[in-house]
């Protein structure tokens, strides 16, 4: 699930920063294709009458992992960013509907106490893709850029993402569970009309608009800074950056912030399924997913050449949001998703979570370059009240009222 989302929200931030592309258009454009992750509850109905989500989930990895082999090659050539972006689009689709897929056998294969227990451990390897991606490929890229150029050493790892994805394919092929098959259903009306009972369905659930409030804010902060963070590392010094060179960017992602991130994720699960969903749980796992990005406005200010400074920085910063992050699929699972359609309404949550990153990604690109980097951090930590807000207010479900609307 997390490699296609990290690859194209991070990693190609990077790629196309290296490639010269401007940070204003790297920002808005690989911000705008995330848009099927918010869009895929419109699809996601159609999935539950089709097949098993088993299929559509090592369909999607195997199509993915091809699409990336087609990006690499797309490098070449003369359009190489409107024919690569274009790309990213599609594999954004597919990464989408595997989502959806993957979240419904999750939801139901593992009762709510399995959910709770291993919450912890499907953060933590989600997010693995992220420091994986952002960590251990981007400083392959940085190697293989000081012999064989930038164009082809993205090339490389854009192939690697590719062989990946296909080998998980033909692994999850035979290795994940089959679960029931879909419904059959004889007509295109059929599917639509299961479209509009998931949909009204939805906004009927008790306390819907908090939640969906919640979801959306509680990524505010995130959503505006998660895309100039390698920016902002990867500036020269006049610019206010830290000046890093890709492979030192790589080693921060990929050493530093994967052992925090998944460190944080597991212990996270361990706390909630100790003490479980609670207002006092939920504002703990909102405080450490938050104030952590206090650790970018410190570099911005301080400006430190020191290495293992920067990476006790990114250490902090993993370490939270790999510990919250965990706070916001729970509460999806437990909130959102109960009822007839598990799978269709957990993607609804999880579609509109991403419009609630997408969003401020997507102007975070001119809001730095107005700012500057300095400014544009201590921006940040103000972007993060409104999550405080929303994690004190939003009311959370007693397992007596999972079935009721309002």
């Amino acid at each position: 699930m997390g490699l296609p989302f990290v690859a194209l929200s991070t990693a190609a931030t990077l790629m196309y920063k290296n490639l010269g592309v401007s940070d204003a258009k790297i920002a808005f454009w690989t911000s705008l294709i995330m848009m099927p992750w918010t869009l895929k509850p419109l699809w996601g109905p159609f999935l539950e009458l089709y097949k098993t989500k088993k299929f559509f989930v090592f369909v999607t990895q195997i199509l993915t992992g091809l699409l990336f082999g087609l990006v690499g090659i797309s490098l070449q050539l003369d359009s190489f960013f409107s024919i690569s972006i274009g790309i990213l689009a599609i594999i954004a689709i597919s990464g989408a509907t595997h989502d959806t897929a993957a979240d419904g056998v999750y939801l139901n294969e593992l009762s709510a106490t399995l959910q709770a227990k291993f919450v912890g451990w499907q953060g933590a390897f989600y997010n693995i893709a992220k420091v994986f991606s952002g960590g251990a490929l981007v400083y392959l890229a940085g190697e293989l850029e000081k012999s064989i150029g930038v164009v082809n050493a993205w090339m490389i790892v854009m192939f690697a993402y590719g062989i990946i994805m296909i080998l998980l394919g033909l692994y999850n092929m035979r290795a994940i569970p089959s679960g029931q098959a879909a419904a059959n259903t004889s007509s295109l009306s059929e599917g639509f009309s299961t479209l509009k009972d998931v949909i009204i369905s939805f906004f009927q659930k008790k306390y819907i608009w908090f939640s969906l409030a919640f979801i959306v804010f509680y990524r505010f902060a995130e959503g505006q800074a998660i895309k100039i963070i390698p920016l902002f590392f990867k500036a020269t010094r006049e610019e206010g950056g830290l000046g890093l060179s890709t492979s030192e960017i790589g080693l921060l992602y990929g050493v530093f912030g994967a052992i925090a991130f998944v460190l944080g994720s597991i212990l996270a699960g361990n706390y909630v399924a100790k003490y479980g969903l609670t207002r006092k749980t939920l504002l703990v796992l909102c405080a450490f997913f938050n104030i952590p990005f206090a650790a970018y406005a410190f570099l911005a200010i301080a400006m430190p050449t020191n290495l293992y400074l920067i990476a006790s920085a990114v250490i902090v910063e993993y370490f939270g949001y790999g510990f919250g992050f965990v706070g916001l699929i729970l509460f999806m699972m437990q909130n959102i998703a109960p009822g007839k359609y598990k799978m269709a309404h957990y993607a609804f949550g999880s579609g509109l979570m991403n419009l609630g990153f997408m969003i401020p990604s997507m102007i975070s690109g001119y809001l730095s370059d107005h700012l500057g980097y300095k400014e544009f951090f201590i921006w940040v930590l103000i972007a993060t009240i409104p999550a405080f807000i929303v994690t004190w207010l939003v009311p959370l479900r007693k397992p007596t009222e999972e079935n009721e609307t309002e």
